[in-house]
């Protein structure tokens, strides 16, 4: 079977809800899945317990409280209802017992189960109100752990009588002349600090003097710069003026031939593609360009066979012999042979 996304969705938020309750009441001081057993009791006042406080039962936590509230009223020792919970299964609450705000330490405080060890009564159902009593006399509480670090003070205290006694008898013989010669001797020092404070004042006095001239001296410089700024500031607008000049002389001369060039230039391949001129002709004359071609090639031809075969062009004759092939002139000869010199291998 196939489960759609929204079913799948709805369970997930449904789980999500459970945690969350689930958690907020963990928080609170319940079981994580719940099922503890809830009871309730009164009290005069809350005596700073708080949510979420352990119950204890013989020193072992077996429960949280989970609400403290004010509901006022007529009888005066009803006038706080906490509620707290039991999560141990195995903690049942005979009748007789009660339960007691009180203070396992010094710093915290705890819902405290007195256990009565008789349960013919039976015992409390869950739900039920338990008697609930403050810890008898809390100050005599505070009481017994301050006795013991009052007596120590006292003690303390005696010591230090007997000790300002002995330095009291040490005073009187030996420690005021002492005393009065280390006083002798602060004032001694005082003195001389009074004569090095009044020498040093001098020495500044002196030395404020020669650091007005200097001072002087520094302005006057800087007034002579400043007079001076004007012709220094026109110089270096020369310079400046002077090297623009020569810079813009040389690019302007250098521009001015590229676009004449440029001008040349385009005139020229303006020529060609109208096919005017001897480039424009070779451009635009494909009957030219074959015909140079095949001329080059019998060319080619003709001097091949001139070196392969130069008896059918030239015989030269010694004896005055019949002349066989055809017959050139002198410079013809020449220039014949001068091609064939030139002809690489």
């Amino acid at each position: 079977m196939k489960v759609s996304k929204e079913i799948k969705t709805g369970i997930i938020a449904i789980v999500a809800v459970a945690l969350f309750v689930s958690g907020i009441n963990f928080l609170k001081g319940s079981s994580f899945f719940g099922g503890d057993e809830k009871y309730i009791a009164y009290f005069p006042n809350s005596g700073q317990l708080a949510v979420a406080s352990s119950v204890t039962l013989n020193g072992v936590i077996v429960g949280k409280v989970t609400a403290v509230e004010y509901v006022g009223g007529s009888n005066p020792n009803k006038q706080v209802r906490i509620r707290f919970n039991i999560q141990n299964s195995d903690v049942k609450i005979p009748k007789g017992a009660v339960v007691e705000i009180g203070s396992p330490d010094l710093f915290n405080k705890a819902l405290i189960i007195k256990m009565s060890y008789d349960i013919s009564k039976g015992y409390y159902a869950p739900g039920s109100e338990i008697p609930g009593v403050l810890a008898a006399d809390m100050i005599a509480q505070v009481k017994s752990y301050a006795d013991p670090i009052v007596q120590r003070v006292q003690g303390i205290m005696a010591t230090v009588d007997k000790m300002a006694l002995s330095l009291s008898a040490f005073w009187d013989t030996t420690a005021t002349s002492e005393i009065q010669g280390s006083i002798q001797e602060v004032k001694i020092a005082i003195k001389r600090f009074g004569n090095v404070a009044q020498e040093v004042e001098l020495l500044v006095a002196e030395e404020k003097v020669k650091f007005d001239k200097i001072m002087t001296n520094v302005e006057s410089i800087t007034a002579n710069l400043k007079k001076s700024n004007e012709q220094v500031t026109a110089i270096v607008g020369n310079v400046r003026k002077i090297t623009d000049d020569i810079v813009s002389s040389e690019f302007k001369t250098v521009i001015s031939n590229a676009g004449e060039t440029l001008k040349t230039l385009n005139g020229v391949l303006d020529q060609a593609m109208k096919g005017e001129g001897t480039l424009g002709k070779l451009l635009g004359d494909e009957k030219l360009y074959k015909e140079l071609v095949e001329t080059n090639q019998e060319l080619q031809n003709l001097v091949n066979d001139l070196q392969l075969h130069p008896e059918r062009y030239i015989h030269f004759s010694v004896l005055g012999a019949r002349t066989k092939g055809v017959p050139i002139t002198g410079n013809e000869e020449k220039k014949l042979r001068k091609l064939l010199d030139s002809i690489p291998d």
